[in-house]
């Protein structure tokens, strides 16, 4: 069984581990709904099944907000990255942006 760093096997009464929650709200609001409400799903769970002696049920709902928190954030960065590039592109097909970088 693989060590997580908040449940030694002897003491399962340690700290919860952590629910993502802030991350999951931020990355819904501001980067990529669908994953981001994926995460705020899970996160709400970790401290409930936490109280309810479900450790692993919290451990596998705070991996599961964890895991969807970054793959909204990662999509969100992706998807910025081309939108800029598609941006810089248009910009440099206008006559009139040409003219200001190379004024003859």
């Amino acid at each position: 069984m693989e060590q997580h760093p908040y449940l030694s096997p002897q003491n399962s009464s340690g700290r919860p581990p952590k629910n993502w929650l802030i991350e999951s709200i931020l990355v819904t609001v501001f980067c990529f709904l669908p994953c981001g409400l994926l995460g705020v799903i899970n996160a709400t769970e970790v401290n409930s099944r936490w109280a309810a002696g479900d450790y692993e049920g919290a451990r596998s709902a705070a991996d599961k907000a964890a895991r969807w928190t970054k793959i909204g954030f990662f999509i969100w960065l992706i998807i910025s990255a081309v939108g800029l590039a598609f941006f810089l592109y248009v910009l440099t097909q206008n006559e009139s942006f040409r003219l200001l970088l190379n004024p003859q």
